[in-house]
């Protein structure tokens, strides 16, 4: 093993049309912590916050910022406290905002936060995963506090994204609620019924005709990517006392609406484990649940586009397809690193 890495990052907060907004880069391959993995990267997978991230922040000083919060490779090293994995072992992981970005030829990641990858997927499959399984899981599992016996109607707004397709393969394997999806294009919706919804609803137009068409008496949960201008609609269709989960940050939010039906406003920020409860160990609890669901056929990888080698050229049309807002499923980057 040499002493420097491929990676790929941003020096400046640019159009990603620009060709210098993600550049091929060269740095020292990074040394395992106490319970680090260091992970070689064999595939990875672009979300909304890649691109949020790389166009509001400027690293400033030249200095390159690697991006990436979705990986699954091989362990090739392990820090001296690491129990759960071993050097070999084939690992899934959505990482910490904390900390530099997975689009690296090696990456550090916390064993606390990391799933052995699921073993009927490649790299590519696996990586598409995490993030939004994570956001998923905690949506449904931490926020709601959903199981097995609830029931009741669960609205999934933005159906058809990543997090929307992890939402909906869970609720209906792992809970007892009837699951609406919206999707805007009759392809996405597609893919909303397939994933497993019981209704696909169109969030143009009038969203509370378009539910209250499949669910007349409403509601009782709703999940949000998209919160800015829906605050009237989700209080006019939750049932009193219902609740929404939402993983968006809409300036100037007014919750004050929903005190009329006794509704309740949760936030989902999957790194919120990481940042603030590093020894927390469940997420690689979740992560390694969610691998055995993919192995025994429950769930199923969301892949929609793939593209390869790993580098600032594929990297750039990837970002490129999340930001078209349009993605069904997820865009993951697979073949490893070019030489």
């Amino acid at each position: 093993m040499t002493d420097n890495m491929r990676a790929i990052g941003y020096r400046r907060s640019l159009p990603i049309t620009d060709p210098d907004s993600l550049v091929d880069a060269e740095l020292p391959i990074p040394t395992p912590g106490p319970h680090d993995l260091l992970v070689r990267v064999e595939a990875v997978s672009v979300n909304p916050v890649d691109t949020k991230v790389r166009t509001g922040s400027d690293p400033g000083g030249g200095e390159l910022k690697v991006l990436g919060y979705d990986a699954a490779g091989v362990v090739t090293a392990v820090g001296p406290e690491v129990t759960r994995f071993a050097v070999g072992d084939e690992v899934y992981y959505a990482g910490s905002i904390g900390r530099p970005g997975t689009n690296s030829r090696f990456h550090l990641v916390d064993e606390r936060i990391t799933g052995h990858k699921p073993s009927t997927l490649d790299f590519a499959e696996a990586a598409a995963l995490p993030l939004t399984t994570i956001t998923a899981w905690e949506a449904l599992f931490d926020r709601f506090r959903l199981d097995k016996d609830s029931t009741g109607t669960l609205l999934v707004m933005g159906a058809a994204g990543g997090v929307g397709s992890m939402i909906i393969q869970l609720a209906r394997a792992l809970t007892g609620v009837t699951v609406i999806g919206t999707a805007s294009r009759p392809e996405s919706q597609k893919w909303v019924t397939e994933l497993g919804a019981h209704h696909a609803v169109d969030h143009h137009g009038d969203l509370v005709a378009a539910v209250r068409a499949v669910a007349p008496a409403g509601v009782d949960y709703i999940f949000s990517p998209f919160s800015a201008g829906n605050v009237d609609n989700f209080v006019e269709l939750l049932r009193p006392g219902g609740e929404i989960t939402a993983i968006d940050e809409p300036e100037g939010l007014d919750l004050l609406p929903l005190k009329s039906k006794s509704l309740t406003w949760h936030w989902e920020l999957m790194f919120t484990r990481p940042l603030f409860a590093p020894d927390d160990p469940a997420q690689y609890e979740l992560l390694e649940a969610a691998a055995r669901l993919v192995d025994d056929g429950v769930l199923r990888t969301t892949v929609a586009e793939r593209l390869e080698p790993i580098n600032a050229s594929t990297l750039r049309r990837a970002h490129e397809l999340v930001e078209a807002g349009a993605m069904t499923g997820k865009v993951v980057i697979g073949g490893g690193f070019a030489d």
